[in-house]
């Protein structure tokens, strides 16, 4: 079972609130997870309605069978300070070196150094362990960035340990990547019904497999409910005016003759949509992985959503196998 999982998507396919259910479905009965944040969006709290999160491990959320859920929002500055303490004992220097401005400069100019950072925090957290040798978490989510950078991202250690032949960064991008290209991770990857983010979808498996990066499910979000069945759905690339407008006059509509055009062309759409899924559906059954779908839920997203997805999740067995 792997111990850390890593959530990516194409902006707009609900990476986040993927991130964040799948946070709760593996904290059940009893379990302890840690999610984690990376791009400084603060999209945890909103989706959890609670407070900005702070640069340290808080309580969030409670899952069914008393399981807790963490959240860390990961600050590039502040990983970087805590990377000078734990290695050089800094201390107040590091701080000093933080009003001086080179912290900045080495987490926004210097390159690969705040992702090394990211990734490096989330993987401590997943090999912490408390005074009786027993994991702090016994799963670590990270929601990381989208598709089109997740390779990069997490790949970027190698790139590290290869300019840094010995010393502290050079163990520490190694013990990293020991983390990242091991059973305990797995990259989970979102997509919509949809030709564009099933395509990046495609080319992030790719990209992924290439670096020997564990990959793990395809979670295909905010699928919407077949209205029609597929005689109907048939049914509407013909002539139906006639049939439409007696049923609806039997049923007792008034006015029925204005509707039947509207009520086809939505029908149309409706049955246009559905081709279209079904061979975007058949693209993603392709792609060599176990691909879970999950519900369009409502207009916009709450808690009570959240756990919805979270009871879906648990249910097609994401992340625990």
């Amino acid at each position: 079972m792997s111990r850390l999982q890593v959530v990516s998507g194409k902006g707009g396919t609900g990476k986040t609130t993927v991130a964040a259910a799948l946070a709760l479905a593996l904290a059940t009965e009893g379990k302890r997870t840690l999610l984690v944040e990376v791009e400084g969006r603060q999209g945890i709290a909103q989706l959890f309605e609670a407070e900005t999160l702070p640069y340290e491990e808080r309580k969030i959320a409670v899952a069914p069978g008393g399981g807790e859920v963490h959240a860390l929002a990961i600050d590039a500055e502040r990983a970087l300070l805590d990377y000078l303490q734990m290695f050089y004992k800094l201390g107040s220097a590091g701080r000093a070196l933080k009003k001086l401005g080179a912290i900045d400069f080495a987490t926004t100019i210097a390159p690969g150094v705040r992702d090394v950072l990211l990734t490096g925090k989330a993987c401590e957290a997943v090999r912490r362990k408390d005074k009786q040798g027993r994991y702090a978490y016994d799963h670590v989510v990270m929601d990381a960035p989208p598709t089109g950078r997740i390779t990069r991202f997490l790949n970027v250690n190698d790139e590290v340990a290869g300019l840094a032949k010995i010393g502290p960064i050079h163990n520490q991008a190694q013990a990293v990547m020991r983390v990242l290209k091991s059973p305990e991770t797995a990259v989970h990857l979102v997509t919509l019904l949809e030709e564009m983010p099933v395509q990046e979808t495609a080319d992030g498996i790719a990209e992924l497999r290439a670096a020997d990066l564990p990959t793990g499910a395809v979670i295909v979000n905010m699928v919407r409910p077949h209205l029609l069945d597929e005689e109907a759905v048939r049914g509407v690339t013909g002539d139906r005016r006639k049939e439409v407008a007696k049923a609806l006059t039997r049923a007792g509509v008034t006015g029925s003759a204005k509707l039947v055009t509207p009520l086809l062309q939505e029908a149309a759409e409706h049955a246009e949509r559905v081709e279209l899924e079904r061979e975007q559906r058949a693209v993603v059954g392709g792609l060599g992985l176990p691909v879970h779908e999950l519900p369009l839920i409502g207009e916009g997203m709450d808690l009570a959503g959240l756990y919805r997805l979270a009871a879906e999740l648990r249910n097609s067995g994401v992340g625990s196998k």
